[in-house]
């Protein structure tokens, strides 16, 4: 049984004419010890996937497939079942870790109150639990009574980590983890997510617009576009050999290093994503598409076979000799 299995599952947020699709149809799956992420531009329903994995989302949210935690369906939990699986059996770790961490409270307080809460841990052995998780992601322990303010923004988000491990969960979901960090306090982060995962043997699921960030940290990857997963494989295969002309360019968009023709000729993407509640007909990414055909705009394609790179595209066996961008 996997740690996490996402069936079929569609958030539609408001009802009625002016219901905007935000997921339409997405599965993963997320085994214990494996590292799987999800790529894409803003507005492609990532972080609705990760709020709606621990039904976090606002009422306007209609939900409708599958969400199976260790085999139990979070849709269909009772409040009391599901309170107790947030922090214990799922955590987040959100993006922006100065909006997420209380301002007048000591971090070793927050750290300490999940366990306190879920674990009903006495007020000295949360302290210490507090004190050895930050040891855990490597600050000093004595920074327990350190105020958000008093630390850098990678320091932070090594407490929101600690958080997010306070209750022992078996699956994380980490929200574009090292937003606004730069290059060597992300590397830290990643590496230490990666190690906490290995070391743990608990399911990661990593949220990132950054295709490269992803590839180095993550086991399997799905790329998302308006709502659906239009290409899933192995992380590097998807990274270094996509077959859909949205996961190629999302892994052109990066500079490699060492890779002169890549930092001389950056490559982009023509256009914006489309607007949720005015999807074009057929393929959502066909309006962007240097390979579209005309098929592409009355037809939807869908993952289909066995091979563990799919594509959702008619035109997978060409990029190579098609550029990407076309003016839309």
């Amino acid at each position: 049984m996997s740690l996490l299995e996402v069936r079929d599952l569609h958030v539609t947020y408001g009802s009625g004419p002016h219901a905007v699709p935000a997921v339409r149809g997405v599965d993963l799956t997320v085994a214990a010890g494996q590292k799987c992420g999800i790529a894409g531009e803003s507005g492609c329903g990532k972080s609705t996937i990760a709020l709606a994995l621990l039904r976090l989302l606002p009422p306007s949210a209609r939900l409708r497939g599958e969400i199976l935690l260790q085999g139990e369906d979070v849709l269909t939990m009772r409040w009391g079942r599901l309170r107790a699986v947030r922090w214990a059996g799922a955590s987040i770790v959100f993006q922006g870790a100065m909006h997420s961490l209380n301002a007048v409270r000591r971090i070793g307080e927050q750290i300490a109150e999940p366990a306190l809460v879920h674990r009903r841990a006495t007020p000295a052995a949360a302290r210490r639990l507090a004190q050895d998780l930050l040891e855990q992601v490597g600050l000093p322990g004595s920074r327990a009574a350190a105020y958000p303010h008093e630390l850098s923004g990678g320091q932070r988000q090594r407490v929101m980590i600690a958080m997010a491990l306070a209750c022992a969960p078996s699956l994380i979901v980490a929200d574009e983890p090292t937003t606004a960090l730069d290059v060597m306090i992300q590397a830290q982060i990643l590496g230490l997510i990666g190690r906490l995962v290995t070391d743990r043997d608990i399911g990661l699921l990593m949220i990132s617009h950054d295709l490269a960030v992803l590839a180095d940290v993550c086991d399997r990857l799905s790329v998302m576009y308006a709502g659906r997963v239009v290409e899933e494989g192995p992380a590097r295969a998807v990274y270094e050999g996509a077959r859909h002309p949205y996961g190629q360019a999302l892994s052109a968009a990066f500079p490699r290093v060492g890779d002169a023709s890549s930092r001389r000729a950056p490559r982009g993407l023509p256009g914006d994503p489309p607007d949720p509640s005015a999807l074009p007909a057929g393929c959502a990414f066909h309006p962007r598409c240097a390979l579209a055909l005309d098929l592409c705009g009355h037809q939807e394609q869908v993952l289909t076979g066995d091979d563990p790179h799919r594509a959702a595209c008619l035109r997978a066996g060409d990029l190579q000799t098609v550029p990407l961008g076309r003016t839309p």
